[in-house]
């Protein structure tokens, strides 16, 4: 069985307009066009932090589906649903690949690991819970309910790590995907000041692991681009405030009343 026939296996029995996007493919498909859209508005723009790829092709594909489902006369969730999900989750899966092969340029820089390991992780799990109560109180500040607070709550982390454990505590694994890019792309523009603003230019160690726990997966890309110093502390940031967030966060939300 050819992959092809096993994914249209997979689709529901749908008739109607519908039925043209009720496949696999659909959602594949969407993806990797508004990821190339971001990709080509990105290179033409030369850089410019708005149209960074991962953020461009989460506006764009969010446009497209509402304007899809408003054709069809559906609501956006439920296109979203029967049309985008089969798709999207294939796409998803290989998040968490992708997330491991961080483990390259650490394996390339483990002299530094190995070397100042102990400063590594005390600076990362300090860090961590430092980030996780800002989070909450900031919530709590703005008046966010349970859910939306519980979504913000493993932001820290990678999106692949904090999807699940977002609906783990009883939050919506969409607005944690949103917060994490969205925290992304800040820290991509405001990268190279924030590093300046922390006296952290002349230090390759601090600068990866800065970037690496404030900018997830996409703060790793750029602190790779610095160096391959800064790039193996950003990969070792990403996997250590991953299994912090993963330990620490539903504990956090059993006390603070969450679950």
């Amino acid at each position: 069985m050819t992959i092809g026939t096993l994914l249209m296996a997979t689709a529901p029995v749908v008739k109607g307009p519908l039925a043209y996007f009720v496949t696999p493919f659909f959602g594949i498909f969407l993806s990797i066009v508004v990821f190339l859209l971001g990709q080509w508005l990105f290179k033409i723009s030369h850089g410019f932090f708005l149209f960074q790829p991962l953020f461009v092709g989460m506006v764009a594909g969010i446009l497209a589906l509402m304007a899809l489902a408003k054709m069809l006369g559906m609501s956006t969730a439920a296109f979203y649903t029967q049309a985008y999900k089969p798709g999207g989750d294939i796409i998803f899966w290989f998040l968490n690949p992708a997330t491991i092969a961080f483990a390259v340029p650490l394996y390339k820089r483990n002299d530094i690991v190995k070397k100042f390991w102990k400063e590594i992780l005390l600076a990362l799990v300090v860090g961590s819970f430092i980030s996780l109560t800002l989070i909450y109180l900031v919530a709590k500040a703005i008046g966010l309910s349970k859910l939306g607070i519980a979504s913000m709550l493993p932001q820290a982390a990678t999106t692949a790590i904090a999807l699940p454990i977002s609906a783990a505590i009883g939050g919506s694994p969409a607005v944690t995907a949103m917060a994490c890019i969205v925290n992304a792309v800040i820290i991509y523009a405001l990268g190279k000041w924030l590093v300046k603003v922390f006296r952290l230019d002349s230090d390759p160690i601090g600068t990866g692991l800065g970037l690496g726990t404030s900018g997830h997966t996409i703060g790793s890309a750029f602190a790779l681009s610095l160096g391959s110093v800064e790039g193996s502390m950003g990969a070792i940031a990403v996997v250590i405030i991953g299994i912090v967030v993963n330990a620490v966060v539903p504990v956090f939300a059993s006390l603070v009343g969450l679950r």
